[in-house]
Parts: C-alpha cells; sequence; structure tokens
C-alpha cells in the first residue's frame, strides 16, 4: 500500500510540474470563453480572388506554442479517440468532466488533438478557444492535481 500512494505522489508531482506552466494561461481562457480566439483576414478587398486564413490572438499563440512544446502531447491522440468512442465535442466534453487520475492520458489526447492538429488545420486552435475545450481541460487537470496534492498557487 505504501508502494502505490508513493508512486501516485510522484505521478501527481510529475503531472504539477509539466502542467504548471499552461496554468497562466487560465485567466485567458476564461475571459475568451466561447470566443473564436481568432479572425478570418480577407485582404484589402481588391480583388475577387482573395484567400482567407485565420489571424490568431497572441496569447493563443503563445497558448499553442507552449503546450506543444510540453510533454503533454501525444502524437497518437486518435487512438484515445478510437479507443473511448469521442466523436464529439459533447463526447470529448463529457469526458472531460469526468476524468480523475487514472484518465489523465484521455486529457492529454483531447489537448493533444487540438494542439497538434491545429498546425495543419486552420480552425482547430479556435475550435477549441470556442468549444471551451482548452479551458476544460487545462481546468481539469488543475482539479485533479489540487483533489491528490494541495491547492495551486496560480497567478
Amino acid at each position: 500500500m505504501e508502494q502505490t500512494v508513493e508512486y501516485r505522489q510522484k505521478l501527481v508531482e510529475e503531472y504539477k510540474r509539466v502542467t504548471a506552466p499552461l496554468f497562466k494561461y487560465l485567466p485567458w481562457l476564461e475571459s475568451n470563453a466561447g470566443q473564436k480566439g481568432s479572425t478570418l483576414y480577407q485582404g484589402d478587398g481588391t480583388g475577387e480572388n482573395v484567400m482567407h486564413f485565420p489571424v490568431y490572438d497572441s496569447t493563443l499563440l503563445s497558448f499553442v506554442k507552449e503546450a506543444g512544446a510540453s510533454p503533454l502531447m501525444d502524437k497518437n491522440y486518435s487512438y484515445i479517440y478510437t479507443r473511448n468512442r469521442i466523436r464529439t465535442h459533447d463526447d470529448e466534453k463529457r469526458i472531460i468532466a469526468s476524468a480523475e487520475l487514472k484518465d489523465w492520458d484521455v486529457l492529454r489526447g483531447i489537448l493533444s488533438k487540438y494542439v497538434l492538429g491545429g498546425r495543419t488545420r486552420g480552425l482547430m486552435w479556435s475550435e477549441a478557444v470556442e468549444q471551451n475545450l482548452f479551458l476544460l481541460v487545462l481546468k481539469q487537470m488543475q482539479k485533479i492535481i489540487e483533489f491528490w496534492d494541495k491547492p495551486l498557487d496560480i497567478r
């Protein structure tokens, strides 16, 4: 029994270490909940055939860059989606809300889908902000850490 408690404490400490840098983005994610986090650049309007592309908020870009470089990223996130039968945003939100310590990889998978997927599909980052997925994942990670350790000092 002592060994499992010690193992869990080490695990929670590691989780806290890798997620702590991302918690500074929680205020921005909360204040932009339900919004896109980007606008579409449409050119100067002089030409008919203008390519539209998203222009992201600088804080969102910082978050995605920092999250993408963290050990939280799982390049095999598609297996997590298949294994847990996640198909819609409602499925994602339901699984995030019920996630516990044992489901940490599921939270990593959902975060990874939007951070890594946004590198190739332009609007995934905006979609994650609009659907509150980044916010919900980070809040659930914070809740899990605080349950097993102590309240975090997030500024």
